[in-house]
């Protein structure tokens, strides 16, 4: 069954971001709705390094909101079933528990992440880091949980109620996947959290200018 495993990486693809380590230049791999996604090799490693760049609306505060948010995280994160807050730690830490409700007959995934908010600076730009804990929370029975990942959000305002994001992404989801059926998929689950999360933000921006 561990064949079917590379599902996971969809999962793990709106959540996961790391900054650029390899000397690869990055490869466009999709441009859809404005939603740009880019893949580059990593040194050293067969899975491959993704990248997000797009517009979204909205204020950079509204985004940093809804990532707070984490218990509402299944709204719009792709094969997200339950996410929980486990301590908060402040404003600006936050400890989470995230499950994956895969598909038939793949094993449901799960994962403990600290997310780091970095405030808002004057210039209205802001940063997001999150990393794996995988040893914050006993595994749990029917899960296999994400050994290691780590994500990051860049945020910054633009003119007309909008505002840029880059996100970058890494993970080891653990087990025996065949990495380039990873690498062939890898932007499925990432596009279709991008076009929810641009839905949520639109609602939110059209609220506070009625």
């Amino acid at each position: 069954m561990n064949k079917y495993r590379l599902l996971l990486f969809l999962f793990l693809a709106p959540w996961f971001l790391s900054p650029s380590h390899g000397q690869e230049t990055w490869q466009l791999r999709k441009n859809q709705d404005g939603i740009a996604v880019y893949t580059k090799n990593l040194e050293k490693a067969q899975l491959k390094q993704l990248k997000v760049v797009c517009e979204l609306p909205g204020t950079t505060q509204n985004l940093v909101q809804v990532l707070k948010n984490v218990e509402h995280h299944p709204d719009w994160v792709y094969l997200n079933r339950k996410t929980t807050l486990l301590k908060k730690k402040s404003e600006n830490a936050l400890v989470y528990y995230t499950q994956a409700d895969m598909p038939w007959p793949l094993t449901d995934q799960d994962l403990v992440v600290e997310a780091l908010f970095f405030p808002v600076a004057r210039d209205n730009a802001a940063r997001v880091e999150v990393r794996s804990l995988p040893g914050y929370l006993p595994n749990q029975e029917g899960f296999v949980r994400i050994p290691s990942s780590l994500a990051t959000w860049d945020i910054r305002q633009l003119p007309g109620n909008k505002i840029k994001v880059e996100y970058q992404f890494s993970v080891d989801p653990g087990g025996a996947i065949p990495s380039w059926l990873v690498n062939a998929t890898a932007d499925i689950g990432t596009l279709k959290t991008f076009q929810k999360l641009r839905a949520l933000l639109a609602q939110k921006a059209k609220k506070q200018t009625q």
